[in-house]
């Protein structure tokens, strides 16, 4: 049976992308770090709807600890494969770049783009050996035209974008895509501390995006209708282009 992994699978982008990939038919590894709460909660949301969802705690930045729960995995799924990797998780720690600490560099860095290569290298030598996948990183506007505040996560993003385009060329011929989404503002938990009322003014089409319209688009590129696309950034971001 070909699964679905959803880093950051618990809230937000990550909660709806593993409904809108569950509707699609594939069972579910929800990732998720610590709140086992929204984890429980995305599962019992797919099962309710009649479909299957496991739990995956682990930190993406960790190589032991994602190393460690894929295996135990497969240990317990040897008929089973990976075949669609969503690289979801992400945080925030925006600040100035000259008040902004060591750990808030590395931290973020570590999450996005160490998360990213821990992930694919995980999952890509099962997916070369089926000839089949599909990776999809969820990258941000702010990776393509960079935020003040967002030093460290524009440059995680950006740094994703790059690795998407490569990784892209060198799974292509075993017939395994990767792209990227970048959204824009999204109305989720990582947002809820910005100014909405007077971000949504620069939006041409004036407000948030919510998660599933995120999740739609992660559910294209999944797709069969996809098998062509590969290596490319679709923007969902309201026509905002900073």
């Amino acid at each position: 049976m070909n699964y679905a992994l959803v880093t950051g699978g618990s809230r937000g982008i990550g909660r709806a992308v593993c409904v809108k990939l569950s509707k699609m038919g594939y069972p579910i590894l929800i990732n998720f770090s610590s709140n086992s709460t929204a984890a429980d909660e995305t599962r019992s949301m797919i099962e309710e709807a009649g479909g299957k969802a496991e739990l995956l705690p682990f930190d993406v930045a960790s190589r032991e600890s994602v190393d460690a729960a894929i295996s135990k995995w497969r240990e317990g799924h040897p008929e089973d494969h990976i075949s669609v990797l969503v690289n979801n998780a992400g945080i925030r720690r925006d600040t100035l770049l000259a008040f902004m600490s060591d750990e808030d560099w590395h931290t973020v860095l570590n999450t996005h783009l160490n998360g990213f290569f821990n992930m694919a290298k995980s999952v890509v030598k099962d997916m070369i050996s089926q000839r089949n996948g599909r990776i999809v990183n969820i990258a941000s506007l702010s990776g393509i035209s960079g935020q003040k505040g967002q030093v460290n996560y524009s440059a995680a993003k950006a740094g994703l974008i790059g690795a998407t385009k490569a990784l892209a060329q060198e799974l292509a011929s075993r017939k395994i895509t990767v792209n990227a989404v970048a959204p824009g503002f999204v109305a989720t938990d990582m947002t809820k501390d910005l100014d909405e009322a007077t971000l949504k003014k620069m939006i041409p089409v004036g407000r948030f995006a919510q998660p599933e319209e995120i999740a739609a688009v992660v559910g294209f590129l999944a797709s069969d209708d996809a098998s062509y696309i590969t290596g490319e950034v679709i923007s969902v971001n309201g026509g905002l282009y900073m």
